[in-house]
This record gives C-alpha cells, sequence and structure tokens, in this order.
C-alpha cells in the first residue's frame, strides 16, 4: 500500500485529495478539501460525529478555541454534526457534581443538541454511585469518563467492575481516557500513576454488555494488550492519539507503529479530535491521509458513533 507524506499532503491538498479519492474511492476530492478547508456547504462533505472533545478550565494554558462558542462554530465549520464533550475540571476538581451540572450547563446554553455532555465520575472517591446516578437521572448524560492516571484507583479493584455493571444498567457509555497531554509537556507539579491496562481488559470481559470507548489510548495501550483488547472485549477506539503516516489504515491492518499484528477492525474506530487540545485539522487528516474503504471510511467518521448512542 502506497501511503501518502503527511507533509505533501498538507503542502498539495488538492492534488493529495485527488489521490485519496482514487485510491479509497471514498469520495469526491472536493469533500476532503471542503472539510479541511472548512467549507461545510458541499453537499458530498460527510458529516462526522466527533467522540472526544473537552470543555470548561485546562488550568495550564489556554486554547485558541477554549472558549465553547467558538469551539462549537470551529467544529461546525468543518462539517462536524455532534461532539461528545467531557470537562477538563473533571481532573481536579473535588466536588465532581458541580462539575458535572457546569458541562450540562454549558452544553445545554451553546448548542441545541450539537454538544452532549459527558460527566466524569471517580471510584476512588466513595460517593461515585451517586455522581453517576445524577449524570443518568438528573443531567440526562449519555455516558461517563474516567481518567486513570489522574485518579487514584486501578482496574483491578472490584469498584471498576461495579462502574461496568451501573453504565450497563443505565444503557450508558463509559470513555476510559488514556491520556490527556503528552507526558513530556505535563505540568510537574501534576503527578500521573502508571496504570496497567491489561487488568482492564480481565475486568471488561466480566460485562460483556458494558459499552466502553477507549480515547487518546494508544500511548497506553498496544503490542499484546490492544490485541487482547481486540479478541476479547468489545471496546472501541478513538483516533486522537493515531500518528506517524498513514496510521490510520496501517491500525486497521494490524501494522501500526506499536508492533501488534492483530487488525483494529474500523467497526471498532471511532472519530476523535481531543479539540481544543489539538487542533481538529490533525484529525480530520487522519481520515484522508490513509487510502481507506468507503464504508470504513463512513464507519469511523459517523456509524460506529451513532450506532453506539442508538443502542444508549
Amino acid at each position: 500500500m502506497k501511503l501518502i507524506n503527511r507533509r505533501a499532503f498538507v503542502a498539495r491538498s488538492l492534488a493529495a485529495a485527488a489521490v485519496m479519492s482514487a485510491t479509497s474511492g471514498i469520495a469526491k476530492a472536493e469533500s476532503s478539501i471542503s472539510l479541511l478547508s472548512g467549507n461545510p456547504q458541499a453537499d458530498s462533505a460527510p458529516s462526522i460525529i466527533d467522540t472526544n472533545i473537552n470543555l470548561l478550565n485546562w488550568p495550564f494554558r489556554k486554547f485558541k478555541y477554549g472558549e465553547t462558542d467558538a469551539l462549537v462554530k470551529k467544529l461546525k465549520k468543518h462539517h462536524i454534526s455532534q461532539a461528545w464533550a467531557g470537562s477538563f475540571e473533571g481532573l481536579f476538581h473535588k466536588n465532581i457534581d458541580a462539575v458535572n451540572k457546569r458541562l450540562a450547563d454549558e452544553c445545554r446554553k451553546n448548542s441545541r443538541g450539537f454538544l452532549l455532555p459527558f460527566g466524569t465520575v471517580n471510584i476512588a472517591w466513595p460517593d461515585w454511585k451517586e455522581d453517576l446516578r445524577r449524570c443518568d437521572e438528573q443531567y440526562g448524560m449519555k455516558g461517563v469518563k474516567i481518567f486513570p492516571i489522574y485518579q487514584t484507583f486501578d482496574f483491578a479493584q472490584p469498584e471498576f467492575v461495579e462502574l461496568l455493571e451501573e453504565v450497563a444498567k443505565r444503557n450508558m457509555i463509559l470513555q476510559v481516557v488514556g491520556d490527556i497531554d503528552d507526558l513530556r509537556n505535563i505540568h510537574p507539579i501534576v503527578k500521573v500513576r502508571s496504570v496497567k491496562f491489561e487488568a482492564m481488559v480481565d475486568a471488561v470481559k466480566k460485562v460483556p454488555n458494558a459499552k466502553v470507548e477507549l480515547v487518546y489510548w494508544n500511548n497506553r495501550v498496544g503490542g499484546k494488550v490492544l490485541d487482547r483488547f481486540v479478541e476479547e472485549t468489545n471496546v472501541f477506539f478513538d483516533i486522537s492519539r493515531i500518528e506517524t503516516n498513514g496510521g490510520l489504515g496501517l491500525l486497521i491492518e494490524g501494522k501500526p507503529w506499536n508492533g501488534t499484528t492483530k487488525p483494529v477492525p474500523a467497526k471498532r474506530i471511532m472519530f476523535g479530535s481531543h479539540a481544543p487540545f489539538f487542533p481538529v485539522e490533525t484529525n480530520l487528516l487522519k481520515l484522508f491521509e490513509s487510502p481507506l474503504e468507503k464504508q470504513d471510511f463512513i464507519d469511523i467518521a459517523n456509524g460506529n458513533a451513532s450506532s453506539f448512542l442508538k443502542t444508549s
């Protein structure tokens, strides 16, 4: 398979888009150009569901699109039709319910169904079940996020299986966040933990009907652990941290950077931008620099996420 150099793609986007279109047959060249240039008017441009954004305040720097209204406009400009929104504040605030309420209010204030709030729970704290109940019953959230390297729990603890059982009972989605920032960039006052994700495989197998997505995951999950997730569970994966030229296509083929030998089916992959931490365009590029089959493109862009929500 001949891959397109990312820098050449950016420098000569029209020509590269034509190559991608010819190689994979997923869309007309103008569709990819309309997405990358921010032209939502082209009928041929596909809509995208972004399963990984965050709102509110990140304490260590200001983002260009850190204000919710600006971020919504930016996402819509690139033909994103829906975004699943977590909260940066969920990592650092002790009053988790107040964080979740602010997130629900922020989504309601700035969009009409475009932003879907995903709250935070911390199973290391004794009232996490009440926080989960309020996310579901009071704030109408479709899912919740957990941050294992920031929160003081391990996947081998029985509380994690309880969390899986609770989200499955409530028909919610659980997003497990591998990282928020590159470990080399984390502020020195923040101490993150090393967490063994292999224990997560064993826990998820005990609750096979739980709907789970790994986001920003691949610095934590690779090799044999990734193989186990693919073969032994129904966990989904976002694309926000997939790097290297043609990385998305390589992941589907089973030839990614981390040496795993098991292909990750496109049916198990969902678009995630990690905006506003990352520019939205960086993850849009990933959809077009790998020669995907048309159905694989559709599944990753919106089909898998849409199906996930329909059963929620």
